[in-house]
């Protein structure tokens, strides 16, 4: 991992993001402190971070929005870390596409261990792939084609499909081990490097986000089947193009 990335610090208070500057500095970061949504967007063309930490609790602005806005027009990583803890802000920030929430007050250690957990998965400083991926990076299922290499979605129709970095590594983990019934435990371990805390619906959100985009009807899957009780299972086989 690149221990020189660049990473966004966005909160009001400016004790908050002189702390988490200057700890990210002494790890090896390079860190820019902002203090609005308005500052964020004019950063992100000029000198895009690998990865944003967001606070939801700025005046005047709604945090929900500055994400939502980030995921679609720019790839980086996105941790919310604010004071909001209920379980709804919580499951909002991750419907918006955020790839990890960390709430107030926090450990130093673990939001840096989160934070590395993301820049590995979202890979900075990556180029596009111009090319299809190999024959063998390429995985088929119900029509559906999983780019590994250029991490790409095609529906049957041939049209690519935008999927969060989230949500194509939960998609990935049920392509490599379909036909099994897979706990959210595991699900959480091979998407985020992490085991799961009380109440946490992390993996529900990304699998209903999902099917939202395989399923026919997302109401009655029939890629991502739930299993009662033990977690989630991808029904179609896969094969190898």
């Amino acid at each position: 991992m690149n221990a020189t990335a660049h990473i966004a610090v966005l909160d009001d208070e400016t004790d908050i993001t002189a702390l988490l500057a200057g700890y990210l500095q002494s790890h090896g970061y390079r860190a820019t402190q902002l203090h609005s949504g308005a500052s964020l967007m004019a950063l992100m063309p000029a000198d895009p971070p690998a990865l944003v930490l967001l606070d939801l609790g700025l005046p005047g602005e709604d945090g929900f929005a500055i994400a939502r806005q980030l995921r679609e027009h720019w790839q980086c990583g996105l941790v919310i870390v604010t004071g909001r803890g209920d379980a709804v802000d919580k499951v909002v920030g991750l419907e918006v596409g955020a790839d990890d929430y960390v709430t107030k007050p926090f450990d130093l250690r673990e939001l840096l261990a989160r934070i590395k957990a993301v820049l590995r998965r979202t890979a900075p400083g990556r180029p596009p792939a111009p090319a299809p991926a190999a024959p063998r990076d390429r995985l088929c299922f119900a029509g559906w084609q999983l780019h590994v290499g250029a991490r790409q979605l095609h529906a049957p129709t041939g049209q690519a499909v935008a999927l969060t970095t989230g949500e194509f590594d939960l998609l990935l983990a049920f392509a490599r081990h379909a036909g099994r019934v897979l706990s959210r435990d595991f699900l959480l371990e091979q998407t985020r490097g992490r085991e799961a805390a009380p109440f946490d619906r992390t993996i529900d959100v990304q699998v209903g986000r999902l099917r939202k985009k395989l399923e026919a009807d997302a109401e009655d899957p029939q890629i991502i089947k739930s299993v009662r009780g033990a977690g989630y299972i991808l029904v179609p086989p896969v094969t190898a193009a």
